[in-house]
């Protein structure tokens, strides 16, 4: 909102509306988070830090700078629920330094700790009781509705890049029948006489997904040791890609430290900690069904000498249980479930996993990681479910006598 600092300015000589609002300095914290949450509980809108409210630009020191930009994620993150997610840019108008933070229209209602509020003109004004249970009502829709499918604020068409969302369409599709095909497809989707991209879009065919979606990646971190300890950490990194090039690097991740033993009977006998069939298997589950309306936490893959942890956000979908895990199956994401089962794997990824496509929808995932892993460590992984997220467990082989 507001991209250009030619179209920034125009706003700021315009004055205060619905959509955007000045602030001198930063304000307390309990004031900043009624008005993050007000823009949020709307149409969403930019609030400026180093604006008066005559549309002066007073600037903030550069020292400090970092340290408002710092206090307002922790405000969005500890003092609204559920977070926000915000957009923060440091910019320069006038020689002088502003900080401009983008709220986007919220999937959900969020409340700080003096209430529910909501933005009316150009102030933040509290929701009277009907305000509140027509919002409840209008944004309780992604329960009922496959959030994978919803419009992400703040997105057009070109927020899907051409090069990914290509291998979703007809080759010979000319430039007037893409935005059809794309509608037809859920990558887009209208919202009133807007088109926005769905979450899948974005998932999908954007370079950076948690551009929009916040904590939309995969976290991966190696540890020398058996427990979560700095001092013993290997290797960490974050993938941010789409999704399937997220499901790539974070099995290559593990393959690269997948130790491997040999023993020589016969002939060299070479035992990987883990099947990689496994870990693929492992690795799809938990971008397909994770859900992506819970964005408190990203996916992590921890890696330990004798064990695989991957957590997933969201507890098991309908009437699935960790119990009858192999034996069901039920897709929280069925947009993107189609749309991974549509993606080739190069032939040295479908030689490894034995399988073509990211996904096969056949039901099998859950019985290849079990008997794969149980086959090769002689311990059956463990399903667990903490807080509303998922934990595999994969525990590590032995390496030989």
């Amino acid at each position: 909102m507001y991209d250009s600092l030619t179209e920034l300015l125009e706003k700021i000589y315009l004055g205060e509306d619905a959509t955007i609002e000045f602030k001198r300095a930063l304000p307390h914290r309990n004031s900043l988070a009624d008005e993050i949450a007000a823009f949020a509980n709307a149409r969403g809108g930019v609030i400026l830090i180093g604006v008066n409210d005559d549309g002066e630009i007073i600037g903030v020191e550069l020292q400090k700078l970092d340290s408002v930009e710092k206090t307002v994620v922790e405000i969005c993150n500890d003092w609204i629920e559920p977070t926000v997610p915000i957009f923060t840019e440091k910019l320069r108008l006038d020689e002088k330094n502003l900080l401009k933070i983008e709220i986007p229209r919220s999937f959900f209602v969020h409340k700080t700790h003096n209430g529910y509020y909501t933005r009316q003109e150009k102030t933040k004004k509290e929701m009277s009781t009907q305000q509140l249970a027509r919002l409840f009502q209008t944004r309780s829709q992604p329960r009922k509705t496959h959030f994978d499918t919803l419009p992400v604020p703040n997105t057009y068409r070109r927020t899907l890049r051409e090069s990914l969302y290509q291998r979703f369409i007809t080759e010979d599709a000319t430039e007037d029948m893409i935005e059809d095909l794309l509608l037809k497809r859920t990558l887009l989707v209208q919202e009133g006489r807007d088109i926005r991209a769905s979450v899948a879009g974005v998932l999908m065919c954007h370079d950076t997904p948690d551009d929009y979606l916040y904590n939309n990646f995969i976290q991966a971190v190696y540890y020398s040791g058996k427990v979560k300890d700095a001092n013993y950490q290997i290797d960490a990194k974050d993938f941010r890609g789409p999704l399937d090039q997220q499901i790539i690097d974070a099995f290559k991740f593990v393959q690269k430290h997948n130790e491997v033993s040999a023993r020589k009977e016969i002939g060299r006998i070479d035992q990987p900690q883990y099947s990689m069939r496994a870990v693929f298997e492992a690795i799809v589950n938990a971008v397909v069904h994770r859900d992506y309306s819970k964005t408190v936490s990203k996916i992590r893959l921890f890696m330990f000498d004798d064990r695989l942890e991957l957590y997933s956000p969201g507890a098991l979908a309908n009437t699935v249980t960790v119990d009858n895990l192999r034996y069901s199956q039920a897709t929280r994401n069925e947009l993107l479930a189609r749309l991974l089962s549509e993606i080739r794997l190069d032939d040295d990824m479908e030689r490894q996993v034995k399988r073509k496509h990211f996904l096969e929808r056949r039901g099998e995932g859950v019985g290849i990681i079990l008997n794969e892993s149980e086959s090769l460590s002689g311990n059956i992984p463990v399903y667990e479910v903490f807080d509303e997220e998922l934990r595999l467990t994969i525990f590590a082989a032995k390496p030989p006598k």
